[in-house]
């Protein structure tokens, strides 16, 4: 479906769409709560390799896969208004292409990640389903 809904108590207040995990790269499901709030997060993971100079050597790579060229370093992928739910997987502003993209975090247009992000607190609810 790509959507999430938003609950204040029993009342529904928000629809967003959003972008999970790609093929390898599922969403976890089951009952988690924000366990995290960084509004300026990066990636330790997932990003670039750049040069000393700033230029992108390698694209969107996986730091746990992709050997970093000699004299680069890494750029984490931003991930504005992020708010971890579980591991490395959390919500936060990101590209919507319509369908599953990304490494298992949940993506959402950032006015929605901004609203979200100031409404959570440490230890609210989140449930995912398929």
């Amino acid at each position: 479906e790509q959507r999430a809904y938003f609950y204040k108590g029993d009342t529904l207040v928000g629809i967003s769409t959003i972008s999970t995990g790609r093929e390898g790269y599922g969403t976890p499901t089951g009952s988690f709560h924000i366990i995290q709030k960084d509004q300026n997060h990066a990636s330790s993971e997932f990003g670039d390799y750049d040069d000393a100079t700033g230029k992108i050597v390698m694209k969107e790579i996986d730091r746990k896969k992709d050997k970093m060229p000699p004299g680069c370093h890494f750029d984490g992928a931003k991930m504005p208004y992020f708010m971890r739910i579980v591991g490395g997987t959390g919500m936060h502003e990101g590209f919507l292409p319509g369908y599953p993209a990304s490494h298992g975090c949940i993506r959402m247009p950032g006015f929605m990640a901004q609203a979200f992000f100031r409404n959570v607190s440490l230890g609210t609810p989140v449930e995912i389903a398929n």
